[in-house]
């Protein structure tokens, strides 16, 4: 008996489930149960919903598609190939997760066009699509005008049950709930598998039940694996419903046409194998080869590529409209989107002397805050629920993003630091132009740590203000004193962290983090105040390090500061240059810039024939050894805090003059 040809729609959904097995079976890693599972629902969002442009992935007012469920990401990469993107071509998949292939093991951004997050850890990329979808809503907010919208666009995302079970999914999406952001829908695939086997071993909430309490729009659709048109009616009433977020509920089989591994962990992370695959093919009526795509399916998934192209020039149209109507409304949005700066962005950024009062650097940075808030528009962020400690506010900004007041700029992020974090990553993926920052306490980075690494991974200009950076922090005792943060976060690649020591130094320390746009900073503010410095600088900030005070000729000892513990580095050489000794002391506002300049600068700075050196900060000593060298020592934390005044603690761990004093005077002989 032959088998009836199959009809297309079954060949498009058949077509991802293939080329997923055959992409994971020639690498021999991989996980091809997601996309054999979700084929149905992936084929319906992008054939029948996306708004995407193949030959221009980076179209601004393209919809959003996050693949939250990374780890099934031949769905992704064989929708890309399927729909025409240039990133993924027919060899790009026969080299899954191969050096140097364009498909990775879990999407990345900076390696494949057409990937909108980097997902990374499961929950982070359902939590970054809160971030996108808030990003288009204040553009709405800001820019929209009477059927002028040139910011119209969804977020969509599939998500699974591990992503479910993460909690910086469910801060993410409590918050989302509370925003009403009706352009955000999820589409959850519910096939009750993760590695450990079936998920009621751990998992058996009501999953739409929690969703609903959150605030969001539920749907079920109970046969995901072949009822397109359930799945696609779902996605229709869910863009329907414009004041909540929207999860669909698709039931699915995981690895779905394979009759011996079908519904099992076994096809959650690993190869079919050859001969399940040619059971598979008969099992699926599948006649074609490893890689064989039958034309009629190419032919209707390449539609998106006239669709695309048509969409975005119609967008095009529009916005010629909206420019002639609305030039300097145009003038703003479009430079957004070509990541220019404004021309005076920081020209009301404060300088200091040093007879100008000395402040905590948290309120330094709220200044900061409050002169860059009028000049950077771009600029949007808040605070988990730590605004009066944090000082993020802008001054002379009333309200906030709300459900009804979206053109606003600060953001409330609640008791959520974990989606914090990957929101603001969303925020900047969106690649609108958005300067996203965020505040908490600094101990409190442990809480976002995966969303920060993503930020550093993806070349994100994200801003964390992190306040309250050391045993400073007093009374709250050792569970809110960073002892170990600061050098923890200096180890996370292409990450910018920032300890200022004066007003200055956190001036540059901002101009510094809003240029860097393809770096994340990190701001190591300080609860207790400092003085400002005679020879401090915001421009010598961008060199990392630089000599604060100096003596003629060569040092005998070299005092490295950061932070509040710069100061006693200044008033120690006091008192040494009192004895005739020669001292130099080194602001150290940002270890990784000063780790880039030249070898002659840094000769310069810290020169090698001066092994006595010094390091002073509230903070422990990993890290520091390049500098300290074999011959010299530090006044810095081997254990964690304690519960006592802020002046109490620093002086009881021998943060003061006299003990550095008698550190140096040590060196010194």
């Amino acid at each position: 008996m032959v088998a009836a040809p199959a009809s297309l729609d079954t060949l498009c959904i058949n077509s991802i489930r293939m080329l997923a097995v055959d992409a994971v079976n020639k690498s021999k890693s991989g996980h091809p149960g997601l996309p054999m599972g979700c084929a149905p629902m992936g084929y319906a969002l992008w054939d029948k919903f996306l708004n995407h442009n193949p030959k221009n992935p980076k179209w601004f007012n393209r919809d959003r598609f996050v693949l939250s469920a990374g780890h099934g990401c031949m769905l992704l990469y064989a929708l890309l190939h399927l729909t025409g993107y240039d990133s993924v071509t027919i060899e790009d998949i026969k080299q899954f997760r191969q050096w140097g292939a364009k498909t990775p093991g879990h999407p990345e951004t900076f390696e494949t066009a057409g990937v909108e997050v980097t997902a990374g850890p499961l929950g982070a990329g359902i939590s970054n699509a809160v971030g996108l979808a808030i990003a288009e809503s204040h553009l709405a907010a800001k820019f929209n005008k009477p059927n002028l919208s040139i910011v119209d666009h969804f977020t969509y995302v599939i998500m699974g049950d591990g992503c479910n079970q993460e909690g910086v999914a469910s801060e993410a999406c409590s918050l989302a709930g509370h925003l009403k952001l009706g352009k955000l829908i999820a589409l959850y695939d519910d096939n009750h598998i993760t590695i450990d086997g079936r998920t009621d071993v751990s998992f058996t909430e009501d999953v739409l039940k929690r969703y609903e309490s959150y605030g969001w729009h539920v749907q079920h659709v109970k046969d995901g694996n072949s009822d397109v048109n359930a799945i696609s009616q779902a996605i229709e009433t869910a863009k329907a419903v414009t004041d909540k977020p929207s999860i669909i509920k698709i039931t699915t089989t995981i690895g779905y046409g394979s009759p011996n591994k079908s519904d099992t962990a076994g096809v959650h992370g690993a190869p079919l194998g050859e001969e399940e695959a040619d059971l598979t093919r008969k099992s699926l009526n599948w006649p074609y080869g490893p890689f064989e795509i039958p034309q009629e399916a190419y032919e209707q998934y390449r539609k998106a590529i006239d669709k695309g192209s048509k969409l975005e020039s119609n967008w095009n149209d529009l916005l010629a409209t909206y420019r002639s109507k609305y030039p300097n409304e145009s003038k703003e949005f479009e430079r957004m989107l070509r990541g220019e700066l404004p021309g005076n962005w920081d020209q009301n950024l404060p300088t200091y002397s040093s007879e100008d009062q000395g402040l905590a650097t948290r309120k330094h940075s709220q200044i900061c805050l409050g002169a860059l808030g009028p000049n950077l528009p771009e600029l949007i962020g808040g605070s988990a629920d730590l605004t009066h400690s944090n000082y993020t506010d802008i001054k002379g900004e009333t309200g906030s993003f709300q459900p009804e007041t979206r053109e606003k700029r600060y953001l409330h992020f609640g008791v959520r630091e974990h989606a914090m974090a990957a929101i603001l990553n969303g925020i900047a993926y969106h690649d609108s132009g958005l300067i996203p920052y965020g505040g908490t306490f600094l101990v409190f980075a442990d809480y976002m740590r995966g969303s920060m690494r993503l930020s550093a991974l993806s070349e994100l200009g994200v801003i964390y203000v992190l306040t309250h950076d050391s045993i400073g922090v007093g009374e709250d005792g050792p569970t809110h004193q960073p002892i170990e943060t600061i050098p923890s976060l200096r180890a996370m690649p292409n990450m910018l962290v920032f300890r200022p020591g004066d007003g200055n130094e956190t001036t540059g320390s901002y101009k510094l983090a809003i240029k860097n746009r393809n770096r994340p900073s990190s701001l190591c503010l300080s609860r207790q105040g400092m003085p400002n410095q005679r020879n401090s600088s915001s421009d010598k900030v961008a060199f990392g390090g630089y000599v604060l005070e100096d003596c003629e000729g060569t040092p005998e000892l070299i005092m490295i500061g950061t932070g509040s513990e710069l100061n006693l580095c200044v008033e120690a050489a006091k008192e040494l240059k009192n004895k005739g000794k020669k001292v130099r002391v080194v602001s150290m506002p940002c270890v990784e810039l000063f780790e880039e300049q030249s070898s002659s600068y840094k000769e310069e700075v810290l020169p090698v024939n001066v092994r006595k050196r010094l390091v002073v900060e509230a903070a422990e000593t990993f890290g520091w050894h390049k500098y300290i060298g074999l011959d010299g020592d530090s006044v810095t934390m081997n254990g964690f805090g304690a519960s006592a005044p802020g002046g109490t603690c620093m002086e009881k761990f021998g943060f003061t003059v006299e003990n550095v004093l008698n550190k140096a005077t040590k060196l010194l002989g």
